[in-house]
């Protein structure tokens, strides 16, 4: 069995680490550079901007059970070329508008909507391909290394979204991302490890095999406990994505470059928190830290609405939630993402990957306010979300913000009793980096049939 740090001798994981790094940070320059482009060139007001946010995810949801489908009836490296080379297409449509100065509207609106429907087609093959890439003792390895191409693009894009924005405008920036999706596309083509030939029958999508990835979700106990979190994190985490732009910009009067530092310094945090995650899992049960991280980036949550005062001031209560709170997020990610591939069998992987996907994109699209974006509006979707990270303390501290319930925490109250009912609450995973993927392993049991 490979040992941990195997996969720097890998060519082929290399390849699609390599463009996938690319990728992101094209892809992080386009989620600041269309909100700028909205507000400072088409001088978009709340509504506006709650509906571009929220196309992308209705077009997930729309998109999503046809994308798992294809994921597991045909091979993902074409999937994955096919997806980067469409999203490369249409949001090329930005920029071009803009050169021949007929930027609508309509043309960010119609982008948005379809990168959204090809991005959760690209994420459920490429989830469901990284099994077949690499050894399933590697796999923890390889989510951790690309979630680090996810901080580094957390680092670089923000401070290059802002340096472009105001050097060349943000379509231009917008332009750079279709070209790294062109990169990407390439790197993945150049993979020359073969693909497991995909059994299927083949006939048309039916409502059995299309829910599949549901039906896999809500009888697994494990998945079922993730697929709740997922639930009630993405959909009080919907308001605070829409209202964080203009809340900086109109409230808080931060120009698109401090803002651009700040979510650099989220970036960092996440690096940290990518690089520390499979040392953490060695030393403390995977069930404790799924809670720990929540808790951590709720409470950080809470410094957002807090910001006031000079802008150096209000940037240090966004800087900080920036900062540690981004260091929560890949612990969970990485180790709810590893667990799913290792318990799901490999012909429902692709739509059960497409239905958690789409549990985050339509509940980010339910819970788009952007009607309000004031203070209030931030508490109540900060305190739900921090609530719903389950500890009795954290509740009570959020009721006393806001006076209001504490509906929110059940989600997670569910994952830790799942996961304490399954052992892993109480386990340790060892200081082995092989054995810790042994541990995922541990619980492939037999799936429900689907």
């Amino acid at each position: 069995m490979q040992r941990a740090g195997a996969l720097w001798r890998d060519r082929e994981f290399l390849k699609l680490w390599s463009g996938q790094t690319i990728s992101q940070v094209g892809s992080r320059i386009t989620r600041d550079g269309l909100p700028y482009t909205a507000v400072l060139l088409l001088h978009a007001g709340p509504m506006q901007m709650g509906l571009l946010a929220a196309l992308g995810g209705i077009a997930a949801l729309i998109s999503g059970p046809v994308a798992g489908v294809l994921s597991d009836r045909y091979r993902r490296r074409p999937i994955l070329i096919w997806a980067d080379l469409g999203r490369a297409a249409v949001l090329s449509i930005i920029p071009l508008a803009a050169a021949t100065h007929q930027l609508h509207f309509w043309h960010l609106y119609l982008a948005t909507a379809l990168a959204g429907a090809l991005t959760i087609l690209f994420d459920s093959a490429y989830q469901s391909y990284l099994p077949t890439l690499v050894r399933p003792d590697q796999l923890l390895e390889g989510n951790r290394k690309l979630a680090l191409s996810n901080s580094t693009a957390e680092v670089l894009g923000p401070g290059m979204t802002g340096f472009l924005v105001k050097m060349m405008t943000g379509p231009i920036a917008i332009l750079l991302d279709a070209a790294s999706f062109v990169a990407s596309a390439v790197s993945i083509a150049a993979i020359r490890r073969r693909e497991p030939v995909v059994e299927h029958q083949q006939q048309a999508p039916g409502w059995h095999e299309i829910t599949a990835g549901f039906r896999v979700i809500a009888a697994h106990p494990l998945l079922r406990p993730l697929g709740l979190r997922t639930v009630t994190a993405t959909f009080f985490g919907g308001f605070l994505s829409t209202l964080y732009t203009l809340f900086a910009i109109e409230y808080l009067g931060l120009s698109p470059a401090v803002i651009g530092v700040l979510i650099t310094l989220g970036g960092i945090g996440y690096f940290i928190g990518a690089w520390s995650s499979e040392k953490l899992v060695e030393r403390f049960p995977l069930g404790k830290l799924f809670i720990a991280s929540h808790v951590l980036a709720g409470s950080c949550w809470l410094l957002i609405p807090m910001a006031h005062g000079p802008w150096y001031m209000a940037a240090a209560f966004l800087g900080a939630s920036q900062l540690f709170g981004d260091m929560a997020y890949p612990v969970y990610d990485i180790h709810a993402l590893t667990l799913r591939q290792s318990v799901t069998p490999p012909e429902v992987l692709g739509r059960v990957n497409a239905s958690m996907q789409m549990l985050v994109q339509r509940l980010l699209a339910g819970g788009r306010d952007g009607r309000r974006p004031h203070r209030a509006a931030l508490w109540r979707a900060i305190h739900a979300s921090a609530r719903r990270a389950g500890d009795s303390r954290v509740r009570v501290v959020a009721g006393v913000f806001t006076g209001e319930g504490v509906e929110g925490a059940w989600g997670a109250d569910l994952i830790l009793g799942w996961i304490r009912d399954k052992g892993t609450a109480s386990a340790r995973m060892g200081p082995d980096p092989d054995a810790a993927c042994d541990y995922y392993q541990r619980y492939s049991y037999e799936s429900p049939t689907v």
